[in-house]
């Protein structure tokens, strides 16, 4: 004979008053970033929620980029949100790294082949690897350049995506060395130029000056 399923009333059941809240928070932030595994998500979510850690959540519902690859799931916004998780260090261990990029649903094959174009060891150089994921997005340096201007920059979605002049000199000759067939001469020009352009805008550069008909081409 079966058992008598237990009987609750109101008073047994204490729901928190947050709950509601918290959990259209939750549910509006899994519609903002589509996680390809709910599940693994889910997780990571509430774990960064229960340590007071920048969730793992997009800004905003992407939509498909002309020159993104859409085999590996990354976007300008998963790597917004790991930059918000990561990007105060310099070096990240890699071990940390692999974590999040499994929390935001990125396939490990991917994250091997970003960290292999530069063997970083046991600690990876964070905009280093920054650069490299935004090239891994498809498109050229000057692509790679512009998404990782829109990822670092301090200005309102939408806005300018200024960054630091210097900021940029060290990501784009680090992705011109990486890249190997760039000339000296090509980016002693194109830099020359822009830092004339940061010179009028506070020491700040933006895609539109290097995207500018009138900036030599970066590579």
């Amino acid at each position: 004979m079966p058992l008598p399923e237990p009987m609750f009333c109101p008073q047994q059941i204490a729901v928190p008053p947050e709950l509601p809240e918290l959990l259209k928070q939750f549910t509006k932030a899994a519609i903002r970033t589509q996680p390809a595994d709910t599940l693994q998500w889910s997780a990571a979510y509430f774990r960064s929620l229960s340590r007071g850690e920048p969730l793992p959540v997009k800004d905003r519902v992407e939509m498909p980029v002309a020159t993104q690859r859409t085999d590996s799931g990354l976007s300008p916004g998963l790597l917004r949100v790991l930059h918000r998780q990561l990007g105060g260090r310099a070096l990240v261990p890699a071990e940390e790294l692999e974590q999040r990029w499994r929390a935001v649903c990125l396939p490990q094959a991917q994250l091997l082949a970003i960290l292999a174009l530069d063997d970083p060891g046991r600690e990876v150089e964070w905009m280093k690897f920054l650069a490299l994921a935004c090239s891994s997005l498809g498109g050229s340096i000057t692509t790679a350049l512009k998404f990782a201007c829109e990822i670092l920059s301090e200005d309102p979605e939408g806005g300018a995506a200024r960054i630091p002049y210097q900021t940029f000199v060290f990501l784009y000759k680090y992705l011109a060395q990486v890249d190997g067939d760039i000339a000296d001469s090509t980016i002693g020009e194109a830099l020359s130029a822009l830092q004339a352009e940061a010179g009028k805008q506070g020491g700040m550069v933006q895609p539109r000056n290097f995207l500018s008909p009138q900036c030599p081409p970066l590579s």
